[in-house]
């Protein structure tokens, strides 16, 4: 009797695996595996950084002389370290740069700059920064971005 059971359900297993093949798989869609291309195969759009290349560059080169903390060309967000100049060394400054956009426009980019000065107990203290000083850099970067585009069209 344990044998014909145990027949009946190799039996039946097989059968229920056999079926699923038999529907061949008519009526799935695999649309979204063609559209997505493969591993290997060449994509039509090119990706590469996710802001305005010639902000990306200029924005680099406008800050340079500050030490680089980080930088995320995906997001478009650059920040540096603090940096004091030799003749302010109880002052220092550090600076976040934000590319908004994909395109070489004046609203694209934002900069953000801190002020730090050195208290008489040795420790550093936030200090107000002139708004002229963001206005400043960012116009600074801009100019370059129009002159890297403009070396590379002509």
């Amino acid at each position: 009797m344990r044998a014909n059971v145990r027949i009946a359900i190799i039996v039946l297993a097989t059968t229920a695996i056999a079926s699923c093949s038999t529907f061949g798989g008519k009526g799935r869609s695999d649309t979204g595996a063609k559209r997505s291309g493969g591993l290997f195969s060449s994509s039509k759009s090119v990706s590469g950084i996710g802001v305005n290349s010639f902000l990306w560059r200029a924005a680099l080169e406008t800050i340079e002389f500050m030490p680089l903390n980080s930088a995320d060309p995906y997001g478009g967000v650059i920040i540096t370290s603090w940096h004091s100049e030799a003749s302010t060394p109880n002052e220092r400054f550090k600076a976040t740069v934000y590319i908004l956009d994909t395109r070489l426009r004046a609203d694209a980019i934002k900069v953000s700059v801190f002020k730090q000065k050195l208290g008489a107990n040795g420790n550093w203290a936030d200090a107000d920064v002139d708004p002229d000083t963001e206005i400043q850099i960012e116009n600074a970067i801009l100019t370059r971005a129009r002159e890297l585009k403009i070396s590379t069209l002509g």
